[in-house]
């Protein structure tokens, strides 16, 4: 029997919330055809879990990733298309198409491939610890992987996105928050703490709201106006005839029933 411990994956269930942990913790959580494969596998089973109303992404030991295997470059550059990059981008995919919050959960490198995954997520929280960086490999590529030149730009501007690109700098967790690529930075002691809060919090919601709230925020670039007004509509249409809304809102006004004499 496979020892857990030794998957380069781990997938953890706690109720609904759901955990993708990368565990190469020797290899800094780098990307390599295992943990490709391994990583596809787990966000499958993801998708496929009724359950599910969160979902995290952590690394294991001293940070959350630092890109892609650097040895498979040297040993075997023809296999890393096949074998990384196209099931890695299968795994992106259904991470942007599932309808629960994705939250990051980042501390120490974050690099290259790890950078594009935490921009990809919903939320990201981040510990003080942490140090990004956009390049692939530490020769200074700056070559784009993981949907990065898709997300970057949406989440910083342009300009910033071609300074954190073509530059190829490093910054920490505070110039990251500054910046817009992640929502809080908390202590390294204080991480695990404030995003299983934050999950907990978006435990709360309905998860069909989520899930459009998130696809109407997504596809807002590059949509008229109309078009999105059309959309809402839709979405809130469907929001109110769910049974699990009209509870939220009965809880809500019993927990507040002086909301409106205020």
């Amino acid at each position: 029997m496979t020892n857990p411990s030794s998957k380069p994956v781990l997938v953890e269930h706690n109720n609904a919330v759901s955990c993708i942990r990368f565990n190469r913790p020797h290899m800094l959580n780098s990307i390599d055809s295992a943990m490709a494969s391994a990583f596809l596998e787990a966000c499958e089973e993801i998708v496929q879990r009724k359950q599910t109303r969160v979902l995290m992404l952590k690394g294991e030991g001293r940070c959350f990733m630092a890109g892609l295997d650097q040895q498979q470059f040297i040993d075997s550059p023809d296999s890393v298309e096949e074998s990384v990059l196209e099931p890695m981008n299968k795994a992106m995919r259904l991470l942007g198409e599932l309808e629960v919050p994705v939250l990051a959960s980042v501390h120490g490198p974050v690099a290259g491939a790890g950078l594009s995954i935490a921009l990809a997520c919903d939320l990201v929280i981040a510990a003080h610890n942490s140090r990004f960086n956009f390049a692939c490999l530490p020769t200074g590529s700056t070559s784009c992987q993981l949907g990065s030149s898709w997300h970057l730009p949406r989440l910083v501007g342009l300009h910033m996105a071609m300074e954190i690109a073509l530059l190829n700098g490093s910054f920490n967790a505070q110039q990251a928050l500054n910046i817009g690529l992640v929502n809080r930075v908390v202590p390294f002691h204080q991480l695990d703490c404030e995003s299983q809060c934050v999950a907990n919090r978006l435990c709360q919601s309905t998860t069909p709201s989520l899930g459009r709230l998130k696809k109407l925020i997504r596809q807002s670039f590059g949509q008229s106006l109309e078009q999105q007004l059309t959309d809402e509509q839709q979405a809130l249409a469907s929001s109110i005839r769910t049974p699990e809304l009209r509870e939220q809102v009965i809880k809500y006004k019993e927990k507040n029933p002086n909301l409106l004499k205020q």
